[in-house]
């Protein structure tokens, strides 16, 4: 089916933060298969990993005991300062089981109809459940009617928060990005989520957080909410868990980690040997080798770097990152620099129509760290007028 605006080139093989295509045309990757390939491609570690469940099981069904998926837990639960796990197969899935979690919540305290506050601008997923709790109007055009129990507010607004509560008195849970991606790589003010964490314990709702993009150290910490010293009550996982491996995950702690009981909610693949045992090598290899230092460091650099290559652009609104999760704002459209970069050797995204969006593999080297800059501050100054 026609769902991809692809571009016009197929890889056959990659290594680290390089892939090459049919024609054995190198490219630098900068976009790590949307925030997944944390580690790059060809990881030996996830090689090794990958390859020896496969020797022996990948996979039973959750009616068994999955000793990979417990120790991943295990791990998350530790990282994360949460109690529990729930193994899926992506974001969506791991985000329908975070609805389900608040919906389940609003009903234990005999709320009939429970609301889920939620963020214009977010992204959540495209099954109908996370399509309802995404504020795009754009994606959700032709899939209604929606499901109901959706109220979107504006992102980084602690008034529109505490407002919006004074009008509904169904409201059972916020939930958010701790930074915006699909939305344009928005960074709400530093101390944003720890004012919703006030608001939700005040008035005794879940703080439910999707860092299937920001998660697994792509932030330059484990999880984003640990810049600010929090810890929600639910978090999502995907993405970089299984570093290229579908594999996602739920986890919940305190009143939120007791309400998915047995036959509550399932999954056939989730949480199977082959994707926790990738997963759990993608941990180690983080841990061993300092990646979240590494990723908020080189982060840092690359803001740096494009701010000087790009001083003199009048096109250009703002450079921001967090770690790498990296946006550069234009004054104007540029979804054609994709094309053009993809030309030059280079693989980058455009979202909200005029943010460069850059998410870096995190074991990018200093070398490939001035060749991005280089061609993408050139790319910009040349074909932005």
């Amino acid at each position: 089916m026609p769902t991809y605006g692809r571009l016009p080139v197929t890889f056959t093989k990659g290594e680290g933060a390089w892939l090459w295509d049919q024609n054995n045309k190198r490219y630098l990757d900068a976009l790590s298969g949307i925030a997944v390939c944390n580690l790059g491609h060809a990881h030996p570690a996830i090689h090794e990993a990958i390859s020896k469940q496969s020797q022996t099981l990948l996979h039973t069904s959750n009616l068994y005991g999955i000793e990979p998926q417990e120790q991943l837990a295990t791990q998350l639960c530790q990282l994360s300062g949460m109690d529990n796990a729930f193994f899926c197969n992506s974001g969506a899935e791991a985000n329908e089981a975070a609805i389900k979690i608040a919906r389940l919540y609003g009903h234990e305290k005999g709320i009939e109809n429970p609301a889920i506050l939620v963020m214009k601008q977010s992204f959540h997923g495209r099954t109908m459940g996370t399509l309802s709790a995404t504020g795009n109007p754009k994606i959700q055009e032709g899939f209604s009617p929606l499901l109901s129990g959706f109220i979107h507010v504006n992102f980084n607004d602690i008034k529109a928060i505490k407002n919006t509560l004074k009008l509904h008195n169904n409201i059972v849970a916020l939930f958010l990005e701790p930074i915006q991606g699909e939305g344009g790589v928005n960074i709400p003010a530093n101390n944003y989520l720890n004012e919703v964490r006030a608001v939700c314990d005040q008035n005794d709702l879940l703080m439910m957080l999707d860092e299937v993009q920001t998660g697994i150290a792509r932030t330059g910490a484990w999880f984003a909410f640990q810049h600010n010293n929090i810890t929600p009550d639910v978090c999502t996982l995907a993405k970089a868990l299984g570093n290229g491996v579908p594999i996602g995950a739920c986890l919940a702690r305190g009143k939120a980690a007791h309400l998915l009981t047995a036959g509550k909610h399932g999954s056939t693949f989730g949480g199977n040997f082959l994707a926790s045992s990738a997963a759990l090598a993608v941990l180690k290899t983080i841990k061993e080798q300092d990646i979240c230092q590494q990723a908020f460091d080189k982060g840092l650099l690359i803001n740096q770097k494009l701010s000087t290559a790009l001083k003199n652009n009048e096109h250009l609104v703002d450079i921001r990152n967090k770690g790498m999760m990296i946006g550069i704002e234009l004054n104007m459209p540029c979804t054609q620099l994709v094309q053009l970069a993809l030309e030059a050797g280079l693989l980058i995204n455009v979202t909200n129509n005029s943010t460069i969006r850059l998410l870096p593999p995190l074991i990018i080297n200093s070398e490939q760290i001035d060749l991005l800059v280089d061609t993408l501050s050139k790319l910009i100054d040349q074909h932005i007028q």
